[in-house]
């Protein structure tokens, strides 16, 4: 990641690296955030828009009138006059032929959006940071297999080049000419109405070339396809993160790249070329959740765990569970026994074999049985 390389290598136009070092500017470390990026890029897409409308005399340049009610026909105005097929033919309405659509459209409607400056800075730090992660530029679709680091940065001599045949030969000796032949391969018509509309032929993005003074170099690169040139105190989102998707290989002259902490800032000193601008804070500085929560620092902190579990207690029916009952009423065993000496046949019968009486209430169980007796109840246990 950007993070762990601090020093940056500007290479020179043969493609080697010329000994000297850029310290990685802060912006890069900035977090990324595809969601403000795509946000941002939709709402200054729209800033472009021409405006559009249908003519406010379509579909009622007619003379008619309803025929009203009465006539087995619908309401809708009809075309006056006769000899011909148009006369009697509904007008005026959307669902006509010949008359106008539903709500004609205006040329007042809100085509533009506001967007806050900060918000708009946001973005270009999280477009630029996503530059320099290897991984989020491959799956933007650039070739950079080969190229010797990203972010990429070339000496200042480059600003001066004025042919395209120098522009192309520092390609091929950075090897980032395999992702102008990625767009060489992708060129094709269009599908769909934009080939009515000079919009035949489309082809991929290929580098972003950002440079601090032009001296030609806008010349040299502007006949490559795919090439983009961009100049780092004018930067645009609509060209660093195109479709609103973060991960643009940028190819950086060193003047530029050494130009970013003055635009952008670091954390410990706000920018210089903008007005009370400070680069945005991370949520998380170390992502590691993992590693933090099991660091000395953080368990120290932390109370024992409590492996104590408090299982909820099934609330049970007393009236159908006899042992909760007991819990609740122990004496509703007493009462049990003796609504079955009451009421059981084969308890009278045994009564009957035994020769004794079956105890007509209370007073007779507690007479007739005092030794077994719990709270002047008989037991069953005694049959």
């Amino acid at each position: 990641m950007a993070c762990a390389r601090p020093l940056i290598s500007v290479y020179s136009e043969k493609g080697e690296s010329s000994g000297k070092n850029v310290v990685m500017p802060a912006v890069f470390k900035a977090p990324i955030r595809p969601d403000v990026v795509n946000f941002v890029h939709t709402n200054m897409r729209k800033n472009s828009r021409q405006p559009y409308a249908v003519s406010e005399l379509a579909g009622h340049q007619t003379s008619a009138e309803s025929w009203g009610t009465g006539r087995a026909v619908a309401r809708i105005p009809r075309v006056r006059g006769g000899g011909t097929h148009r006369s009697g033919q509904g007008a005026f309405g959307n669902m006509c032929r010949g008359g106008r659509m539903f709500a004609p459209t205006k040329t007042w409607r809100r085509w533009h959006r506001r967007i806050n400056t900060t918000q708009k800075r946001y973005a270009i730090c999280s477009a630029l940071a996503a530059s320099a992660i290897p991984a989020l530029v491959m799956s933007k679709g650039h070739r950079i297999e080969e190229i010797p680091e990203v972010p990429l940065v070339v000496e200042d001599k480059v600003e001066g080049y004025k042919k395209t045949k120098e522009a192309v030969l520092l390609l091929k000796k950075l090897k980032a000419w395999n992702d102008i032949k990625k767009v060489y391969a992708s060129q094709r018509m269009r599908a769909g109405k934009g080939k009515m509309r000079n919009r035949r032929r489309i082809q991929r993005r290929g580098p972003c070339i950002i440079y601090n003074q032009d001296a030609g170099v806008t010349k040299a690169f502007r006949n490559i396809p795919g090439i983009t040139l961009q100049n780092v105190n004018k930067l645009n989102l609509l060209r660093l993160a195109p479709g609103g998707h973060v991960g643009r290989f940028c190819i950086w002259t060193e003047s530029a790249f050494r130009k970013l902490d003055e635009l952008y800032g670091t954390w410990r000193k706000p920018a210089s070329l903008k007005m009370d601008y400070n680069l945005p804070m991370h949520k998380m500085t170390n992502t590691d959740l993992s590693r933090i929560l099991k660091s000395e620092e953080i368990q120290k902190a932390l109370r024992a765990p409590n492996k104590k579990i408090n299982r909820r207690v099934l609330k049970k029916n007393p009236l159908k569970n006899l042992r909760i009952m007991l819990k609740l009423n122990p004496y509703a065993k007493t009462a049990r026994r003796h609504a079955i000496l009451k009421h059981d046949p084969a308890v009278r019968k045994q009564f009957e074999l035994k020769g004794t009486k079956q105890p007509a209430n209370e007073t007779t169980v507690k007479h007739a049985h005092p030794p077994s007796t719990v709270s002047g109840q008989p037991s069953l246990q005694d049959f």
